[in-house]
Formats: structure tokens, C-alpha cells, sequence
């Protein structure tokens, strides 16, 4: 896992994974960035992001409730959290 730089939290599910997951379970599509969202929320650490706005007062939209719920549950399925 070293040579990969990698947490341990990371290894345990792709962003895909937890997509399928939530689609199949709650029938509901999310989004990396909610994904993205909910990690920093618990405190998991993601790579830098390359793919930054140019300004630095853009804004994100948040992550809805319903979404947030269902990555949770996910991330519990798959022992990230």
C-alpha cells in the first residue's frame, strides 16, 4: 500500500463502487463530488486536486441531505468509516 500512497480508507472502495452502491441500494445517483465531500466531512484524506478553478471565490454546490445519508451508509458498508 506504500507504493501507492494510499490510506487505508482509500483502498477499501473506488468512487465507482460507492456510486453502484448507492444506485442500487437508494436508487439514486451521486456525484464525485459529493463523494468528495462527505470523505472531508469524516476526515479522509484525498490527493490533490489538479483540477482547480481558477478564481478563488468559486463556490460548490453542497451535498444534498438524501445524498449525504446514502454515501454514509455506504461508506460504513464498505468499513471506511
Amino acid at each position: 500500500m506504500d507504493e501507492l500512497d494510499l490510506t487505508s480508507a482509500e483502498a477499501k472502495a473506488t468512487y465507482k463502487e460507492i456510486q453502484d452502491w448507492v444506485q442500487e441500494k437508494y436508487g439514486v445517483n451521486v456525484t464525485n463530488l459529493n463523494i468528495a465531500q462527505v470523505k472531508q466531512k469524516h476526515g479522509i484524506i484525498e490527493r490533490e486536486n489538479y483540477n482547480k478553478p481558477k478564481s478563488e471565490d468559486s463556490k460548490q454546490p453542497g451535498c444534498p441531505e438524501e445524498n449525504l445519508k446514502a454515501i454514509e451508509d455506504a461508506m460504513r458498508y464498505f468499513q471506511m468509516i
